[in-house]
């Protein structure tokens, strides 16, 4: 069963159409890659699945829940969509780490804030703070961080830093994490350290969109693709189908820039 659906996404910015209909779906456990060149749309839609950007048309839905329908204004309320954010987890291009704190607090912060809203927060504080503490510590050492909680980002690589940002969103416990070309501001050998961490990830069944250049990581991580040139899917299925065997001009050229 699909734990994501996208039908159908438009989405404008002025006169010009960034996306224009783009509808796939996606099975929990299963990653789907999304390729295109830059400017093709992949960061609008992960903007738009997050709800950091609002489609003018289409229909979003997790786990058979409609959470937005742009035909429904009931589902664009404020509230609503702040939490239908919790669905998602993102990690951007620039790992957007708060510099004030450890990696730990990083991870925290979120699900602390978070806990506030909880009826029991005020008579239990202890144990919940205690519980996010070692959970966040657990996700920690899940991306190769524990000897890395108490220092602060200034104090780690590119690569390590892109690992606190995986860390920060899966303490979210998202249905689906969204990574936003994640080794784009590294070079190679830092990309090899993040890479790895979301294969780790996948071999655990996590459900991903993962927006990225690397085709070789693509073949190897991801059980459908889709290429997506001006702000269209132009090919989509599973990679062996749509890397080896593509029917585009379009994507035979992509392909020859980045392999």
């Amino acid at each position: 069963m699909a734990i994501l659906e996208a039908k159908n996404i438009h989405k404008r910015f002025g006169g010009t159409e960034v996306l224009k209909g783009v509808s796939f779906s996606l099975d929990r456990g299963k990653s789907l890659a999304m390729i295109g060149s830059s400017g093709s749309g992949k960061t609008t839609l992960l903007r738009c699945l997050n709800f950091l950007e609002k489609p003018d048309e289409g229909v979003i839905k997790v786990n058979g829940e409609t959470l937005f329908d742009a035909a429904d204004p009931s589902t664009h309320t404020e509230s609503d969509v702040r939490r239908k954010r919790l669905h998602f987890g993102l990690v951007f291009q620039q790992f957007n780490l708060f510099p004030q704190y450890t990696a730990l607090g990083n991870v925290t912060l979120a699900p602390e804030l978070l806990a506030k809203d909880d009826p029991s927060y005020g008579s239990d504080k202890a144990r919940i703070l205690a519980r996010i503490r070692d959970e966040a510590k657990d996700i920690l050492a899940q991306v190769g961080l524990s000897e890395k909680m108490d220092s602060y980002p200034h104090q780690l690589s590119g690569g390590q830093q892109q690992r606190v940002a995986i860390a920060r969103a899966l303490a979210m416990k998202p249905d689906i994490l969204c990574f936003d070309e994640p080794t784009s501001a590294l070079d190679p050998e830092l990309s090899g350290e993040v890479l790895a961490a979301i294969r780790r990830l996948s071999e655990r069944n996590i459900t991903m969109v993962i927006a990225t250049h690397e085709m070789g990581f693509a073949r190897e991580v991801a059980s459908q693709v889709i290429f997506l040139s001006d702000g269209a899917i132009l090919e989509s299925g599973p990679p062996e189908q749509v890397l080896s065997n593509p029917q585009t001009e379009r994507l035979r050229s992509f392909l020859n820039a980045v392999l």
